[in-house]
C-alpha cells in the first residue's frame, strides 16, 4: 500500500531533512517553502521579529516500506534536534493517478 509522508520542519534543518530524504533513496517530493505554525515543543514560527523563523512541509510519496524507513529517519532527527522543531504524519493513498 502507498503511504504520504508529511514532514513539517523548521527551515533550519533544510540539509538534514534533504538528506534523509536521500539517505531513504526518495528522489520525488513536492515542497512547500516558509509556511507558518506553532508547536508544542518548538514554539512559534511566524517569520516576524516576535516570532522569527519558519516551517517547510515536505510531502513524499511512496510505499510502505519506505514510509517506514523514512519515519524512522525522522524520529532519529527528532531526538537530535528536539528544540528546533520537526514532525512527520503518515496518510495512506486511497488513489493513485
Amino acid at each position: 500500500m502507498n503511504k504520504l509522508t508529511m514532514i513539517i520542519y523548521n527551515e533550519a534543518l533544510e540539509s538534514e531533512v534533504m538528506d534523509v530524504l536521500k539517505n531513504c533513496g526518495l528522489e520525488n517530493f513536492t515542497k512547500i517553502c516558509a509556511v507558518f505554525g506553532k508547536g508544542s515543543s518548538s514554539g512559534a514560527h511566524f517569520g516576524d521579529d516576535i516570532w522569527p523563523g519558519r516551517n517547510n512541509i515536505l510531502f513524499v510519496a511512496c510505499d510502505s516500506l519506505g514510509s517506514k524507513k523514512l519515519l524512522d529517519c525522522i524520529r532519529n532527527l527528532r531526538k537530535k534536534f528536539s528544540k528546533e522543531g520537526i514532525k512527520a504524519f503518515v496518510l495512506p493513498i486511497e488513489e493513485l493517478t
